[in-house]
Formats: C-alpha cells, sequence, structure tokens
C-alpha cells in the first residue's frame, strides 16, 4: 500500500480512448486526483463518476486533473464516458498493476462477506507524483465534494 509521502509506482494503462496514459500524460498544473471504483454502470459509482465530473472544472481551477480508475475494460470505460458524458480519463487496469500497489485492491467486506476487490479509494499526488494525500475506503455519495473542500482548504 503506497503511503504518504511515497511516489507513485511508474504505470502504462489504456484509457476509454485505447491511448496509453503515465503519470506525466495526465498530472496537471499543480497535481492528480486519482480515484479507483469497482465497476462502471453501477450505481454507486455512477454516483461518484458524475459527482467528480460535476466539479471537474473546480478542480482544474485549483491545478488538479481528474482520472478515474477501474478493472473494467477499455470498450466498457468508452461505453460509460459516452453514457454520462465524462469529462475525464478513465484507465483500465484489469491486472491491478496500479490498484494493488496503491492499495486499492485486495480484502474487503462485500454484503458482508470478505472478498478480494476493487476499494473505492482517491489519491492526491503533487507534480512530482508524490502522494500527498489518501482517501481509503470511502463511500461514493459526496465524496467528490470532501475532495475539493480538502484541496481548497
Amino acid at each position: 500500500m503506497l503511503e504518504e509521502g511515497k511516489k507513485i509506482p511508474k504505470f502504462s494503462l489504456a484509457d476509454q480512448s485505447s491511448e496509453e496514459k503515465s503519470f506525466n500524460d495526465l498530472v496537471g498544473e499543480k497535481g492528480l486526483i486519482l480515484y479507483a471504483y469497482p465497476k462502471d454502470n453501477t450505481p454507486g459509482c455512477t454516483k461518484e463518476a458524475n459527482e467528480f465530473n460535476e466539479l471537474r472544472q473546480e478542480f482544474l481551477d485549483l491545478g488538479y486533473n481528474v482520472v478515474g480508475m477501474s478493472k473494467d475494460s477499455v470498450k466498457s470505460h468508452c461505453n460509460f464516458v459516452d453514457k454520462y458524458g465524462l469529462e475525464f480519463p478513465l484507465l483500465s487496469d484489469p491486472e491491478f498493476k496500479l490498484m494493488e500497489p496503491l492499495g486499492a485492491y485486495g480484502e474487503k467486506v462485500h454484503c458482508g462477506k470478505t472478498i478480494q476487490g476493487v476499494i473505492r479509494s482517491t489519491f492526491i499526488f503533487d507534480t512530482k507524483g508524490k502522494l500527498t494525500k489518501a482517501y481509503r475506503n470511502v463511500k461514493a455519495a459526496g465524496h467528490a465534494g470532501r475532495v475539493l473542500k480538502d484541496l481548497k482548504g
């Protein structure tokens, strides 16, 4: 699990357009907000994506780009982006190459059972890739607003 103050592992993952993206392709003027979510087109994940999308301009105004990430395929991401008009990249990480080292994939409780899966999390990185804040095991509703409030100080 990546600790605050440590650098994001090097990665190259496809987005919804099948373009390979690395940290340097995604980072904004002041940093990157990278959120991991379990599955496209599910109620909680759709709510979270829509909230990040609604607040996207405010994040951009603060110098941060928003990027989502799940294990879903590029095709699924493409459909999800089109269906909801999302204006930020969604990375496909079906082998958990980035989610696992970040601590966004692992053991969690779902419907009373302990399972392996994506742990809804958000990570804030500075321009050099250093983790400045991690939100782990969050609830979807209202989370984007909490991140924005924290960034505004």
